[in-house]
């Protein structure tokens, strides 16, 4: 397992180095000018990593979404470079505000701050936005903003990508529910901020579904969340070991140096959406 964990690290500075830059991804480090080159280098591309505050069982830090999605974007910017916008962490958490820590704004002012963040980005010349999300209660909110960028007329285009697929043949997994802070976050944790994962803490409070509402599948209720895991906390943290981290965070950091590449290559969806916005504004004007 050493070798293997040896591999593994190793890759994380193996990019090609056609794709490696001296400039800083992080927007908050930049120079006025720097800014600017670095808006080119980046084809005008960026990154918006998505996480939240809130409590993550008795083992984990409050911005563990946060720190991961953070993580996770400054890696695969060094394989394919973006600019990186500060720390945001204002979505959606309405389910964890019981729990001491949990910052959680109101449904309208996640969608204008959010609004009003990427215009500002794409003031700033970003034409291309690539939200990273890190927590799993942003998941419906984020294609909903993304579907909404159709409302009015934007010169920049937003995308969303959140999450990967690890390839097979990683470390098995041992936590059946493993939803939340369980083996798979605690273990992605051990290697973006080792120093802030308490694995001693982990089994201290359950994180097994107390299962308190029982509905058909096709029926959804805001406090299902709440019924299965009153404790925020969905899974077993103490399983959690560097290997999976390390898999798990590599397959993560290529599925958004992929998605970089991706919509760098795009040519079409700005087009297509100016095409949308022209032949909206007059409808009856539009033929099969």
């Amino acid at each position: 397992m050493r070798l293997f964990a040896c591999v593994l690290l190793l890759s994380f500075a193996s990019a090609p180095a056609q794709a490696q830059s001296q400039r800083s991804p992080k927007w908050e480090e930049l120079t006025a000018a720097d800014f600017r080159d670095a808006i080119g280098e980046a084809h005008g591309t960026c990154l918006l990593p998505f996480g939240i505050l809130e409590k993550h069982g008795p083992h984990l830090p409050l911005g563990t979404d946060l720190l991961n999605v953070r993580y996770a974007a400054l890696h695969a910017a060094e394989q394919e470079y973006a600019v990186i916008f500060p720390q945001y962490y204002f979505g959606q958490i309405f389910e964890a505000r019981h729990e001491p820590g949990t910052v959680a704004y109101s449904a309208e002012l996640q969608l204008q701050l959010l609004q009003e963040t990427t215009d500002e980005m794409a003031r700033n010349g970003c034409k291309k936005i690539i939200i990273v999300n890190g927590h799993g209660g942003n998941e419906n909110l984020l294609p909903y903003f993304a579907q909404a960028q159709l409302q009015k007329a934007h010169d920049y285009v937003v995308y969303v990508q959140w999450g990967h697929e690890a390839p097979p043949g990683g470390p098995v997994k041992q936590d059946a529910v493993n939803l939340h802070a369980g083996e798979t976050e605690s273990s992605t944790m051990m290697i973006s901020n080792p120093d802030l994962v308490h694995l001693d803490r982990a089994v201290s409070e359950s994180g097994a579904d107390q299962k308190r509402v029982n509905l058909p599948e096709d029926v959804y209720t805001g406090i299902w969340w709440y019924a299965r895991f009153p404790n925020h906390y969905s899974g077993d943290g103490s399983l959690a070991n560097k290997e999976l981290g390390e898999f798990e965070m590599k397959a993560w950091i290529a599925a958004i140096a992929e998605a970089i590449r991706a919509v760098k290559a795009d040519d079409q969806s700005l087009k297509l959406q100016n095409e949308f916005f022209e032949k909206s504004a007059h409808p009856l004007d539009t033929r099969p």
